[in-house]
């Protein structure tokens, strides 16, 4: 299949002529979409007017005195349109062109090139199906159960115990018999290695029962399981796919996994096909494949409720009030609610459900973040799509529930179409075993390794990351953030990585950071990623000037060591000196 152009947006001559040199912002009324062209004495450029960050709108940076930079409203991320690089945070990512062309009249076309679409290798036309034939049953949170004629398909298992470090509890109580439903899959797909996804607590417990149930996760450059050899579940049948191809599973069935435009080192997005009858599950994606999705597919599922980040609730100091979080909050979820809305618009599945968002803090000590993280419902994004179009029929689903596609494609309103869990069924968590999990964290606060002050210089330096102009304080705390009494106060200097005790006396961009003790202690025992630290809210942080530190924490976020740090090598070179 050839690339294509699709013509996003076009000029009339008199707009040409009144493009001004320098910055113009560009509205296209009919679709309402933005772009922007940049105009100096030789060139153009152009480009999607929306931050590659998490989608926002970019405005005039009024800090800009040459006229290149915009800044986007949603965190303030900056865009040299002269170049296409971001420069807040610097060294991110780079914006995606379009292509200018001027026709033969004097008019200006602002074009996308088009790769093929995937899903339309080896078309296969919609069969009929039967009722009972494709069902799909809620678990929990982004737990699906698909059943597709003879086969079962599973996603995201995460059933038991918390994720994110002990940040994010489970808001439904999943049915009595998940594990029997998982253990006789015949396939799960696992889209990314968040633990709210890629649950060790649940894989722990399939293990024992069935090692080699057949795991299905795409190529991406981090490991979905980089962590499974340490982390004590035995799999023996994990099989990593490639991008954008059929992996058959019969003649009726296949899916396909495409990569996340945003982070497609880790996030990933899946549709299955049965009978010609396409199940798009866009996950927890900013830009799925990079916007590019199949329309009218029977089903589509997302994630919804927003909240699941440490900004702005885990900030303290400088504009970071409560009245400006709440302000930040309440806006940042009306977009939310407005992509989220417009996209399924766009799309047109016959049927959305929102799913992938069913978490709670439910810990007493992050009684804080409940109050304050206000998320989008479920019910509330499917009344906002119904009031959007009266094309797609929506769901909120409970655990338990079913949805019979070949009947409510039939008809939408046939009252058999969701069968819905007994009446007297548990819907909601109200008793997670906090002190089991919480315990095991806490179990490496008085590790060996932990009486040996020089751990984080040992633990920095197998992380990797120098040459950037950042001075980070850590500070060991106990559960309300104070000071904990054994814990350490230390700086890490990442420009030479030093380890200075005083912060140094030359101009330097600094951030402090206090965590949980035995959260930090756990991560930095293990190796593990700093988003249970950071998405966990397990954090307090501040930061001077109050810039976003992209190249630290898209580090400790994403990019350390696949190997953990060797701590019996450390604890024999320390064995003489506590």
């Amino acid at each position: 299949m050839e690339q294509s152009a699709e013509i996003l947006f076009t000029l009339s001559p008199s707009e040409v002529l009144n493009l001004k040199e320098g910055i113009n912002f560009l509205r296209n009324k009919e679709y309402g979409k933005n772009y922007i062209i940049f105009k100096d004495k030789h060139s153009m450029r152009a480009c999607k007017n929306m931050c590659k960050h998490q989608g926002g709108l970019f405005v005039k940076d009024i800090e800009d005195l040459d006229g290149r930079v915009v800044k986007c409203s949603k965190h303030n991320w900056k865009l040299n349109v002269c170049s296409m690089k971001y420069v807040n945070p610097p060294d991110s990512f780079e914006q995606d062109e379009l292509v200018i062309e001027e026709t033969d009249d004097g008019r200006l076309q602002l074009l996308e090139l088009q790769p093929p679409d995937p899903w339309e290798i080896e078309p296969r036309p919609e069969e009929s199906i039967k009722p009972g034939e494709v069902q799909i049953t809620y678990l929990t949170h982004a737990c699906m159960e698909l059943k597709l004629g003879d086969k079962k398909m599973i996603f995201d298992p995460w059933l038991m115990g918390p994720a994110f470090s002990r940040g994010w509890w489970l808001l439904h109580e999943p049915p009595s018999d998940w594990l029997d439903r998982i253990c006789t899959a015949d396939l799960i797909y696992i889209s990314h290695m968040h633990s709210d996804h890629l649950s060790y607590y649940t894989l722990e417990k399939v293990s024992k029962k069935k090692a080699d149930i057949p795991i299905y996760v795409g190529n991406t450059s981090r490991p979905v399981f980089w962590y499974l050899n340490r982390s004590g579940v035995t799999l023996t049948n994990i099989n990593i796919v490639p991008f954008g191809v059929w992996q058959k599973v019969n003649e009726n069935l296949r899916f396909m996994i495409l990569m996340d435009g945003i982070h497609p080192e880790m996030d990933t997005c899946i549709i299955v096909e049965y009978k010609g009858h396409k199940i798009l599950n866009t996950v927890d994606c900013t830009r799925p494949n990079g916007g590019r999705l199949p329309k009218n597919v029977d089903v589509m599922m997302s994630d919804f409720a927003g909240g699941a980040s440490g900004f702005p609730m885990t900030f303290t100091g400088g504009k970071y009030t409560e009245s400006w979080k709440a302000d930040f909050i309440k806006t940042e979820r009306k977009k939310l609610l407005n992509y989220k809305a417009n996209l399924v618009k766009d799309l047109q599945p016959k049927v959305y459900c929102p799913f992938a968002g069913y978490f709670t803090e439910a810990h007493p000590s992050d009684r804080y973040i409940k109050e304050t993280n206000t998320k989008i419902s479920a019910e509330e994004l499917n009344n906002t799509i119904r009031k959007l179009t009266t094309t797609v029929s929506t769901w909120t689903p409970k655990p338990g529930a079913t949805l019979d596609l070949a009947r409510i494609l039939q008809d939408p309103t046939d009252s058999q179409a969701i069968t819905d869990p007994p009446a007297k069924t548990k819907i909601y968590k109200d008793d997670w075993g906090f002190d089991i999990y919480i315990n095991a964290i806490d179990a490496s606060i008085n590790d060996e390794i932990f009486k040996h002050q020089t751990w984080m210089q040992f633990y920095f330096r197998w992380a990797g990351f120098q040459g950037y102009d950042l001075v980070v304080r850590v500070i060991e705390t106990d559960e309300d953030f104070n000071n904990h009494p054994d814990g350490y106060n230390f700086l890490v200097y990442f420009k030479d990585l030093t380890f200075p005790s005083d912060r140094p006396a030359l101009v330097h961009r600094y951030e402090e950071v206090k965590c949980r003790i035995g959260v930090l202690r756990h991560a930095v025992k293990h190796g593990l990623l700093w988003d249970d630290l950071y998405i966990g809210y397990q954090t307090r942080l501040s930061r001077d000037p109050d810039v976003y530190h992209h190249q630290f924490w898209n580090h400790f976020q994403i990019k350390l060591p696949l190997q953990p740090p060797n701590w019996d090598s450390f604890l024999k070179d320390n064995k003489s000196s506590p």
